[in-house]
């Protein structure tokens, strides 16, 4: 389990096709830290560790990650010098910043537009279809592994400009220099993860 609050920017430093695809992510966690099959949240998407070291290029871990999983977020757009949100997972007793995460993509979702706001920046995504009815004002979201509080939601519009579900959030100067969203730009894929809660009630209100 996870909070949503980043605290690494990792980078990839290779990437090994084979049987599954073997990320190899710089880090500044100390590998002594890392227990072999620890999991880390690598932009959202929990992983497992199958090897650490220290070499000359720095504090390292890997990870193998599956067709399935690439399929399915945006891992499959991971290349060599790509930045990545990290996240330790949750230890009892840790403080609770940001919401429970569980690093299981929902979906992937895209920046439709980012502009300034303030001294925040505001951000337009779109939902994949689906998941929009997870997503409510004033509730938690998960973003490339990121803790973030939805504004508002605009729900599709019919006919030719029928699309996925909008909702808008502000990112402050703080969140987008410790993480990947000062990098981002409109039409950058985004790995979504609905609220815990909001997957629950939605199933147990749920027809037959």
């Amino acid at each position: 389990m996870f909070t949503g609050i980043i605290t690494d920017v990792g980078r990839i430093r290779t990437v090994e096709r084979r049987g599954d695809t073997r990320f190899i992510v710089e880090t500044a966690y100390d590998p002594a830290t890392i227990d072999i099959g620890a999991s880390i949240a690598c932009s959202g998407c929990c992983l497992t560790v199958i090897e650490k070291g220290n070499d000359a290029g720095g504090n390292w871990f890997a990870v193998d990650v599956s067709q399935e999983s690439l399929d399915c977020t945006t891992l499959g757009t991971w290349r060599e010098g790509a930045r990545i949100n990290l996240e330790r997972a949750l230890k009892a007793g840790d403080e609770l910043g940001g919401h429970i995460v569980s690093g299981h993509v929902d979906g992937v979702g895209r920046i439709v537009d980012l502009r300034p706001e303030g001294g925040s920046m505001r951000f337009t995504f779109e939902a994949p279809e689906g998941l929009g009815r997870f997503i409510a004002p004033k509730g938690s979201v998960t973003l490339n592994g990121t803790s973030l509080t939805v504004n508002e939601v605009e729900d599709p519009k019919s006919g030719t400009n029928a699309g996925g579900t909008r909702f808008g959030v502000n990112i402050i100067p703080h969140t987008q220099a410790v993480t990947t969203w000062g990098l981002a730009k409109a039409g950058d894929p985004v790995n979504l993860e609905i609220d815990m809660l909001a997957r629950y009630v939605a199933r147990l209100v749920q027809k037959d």
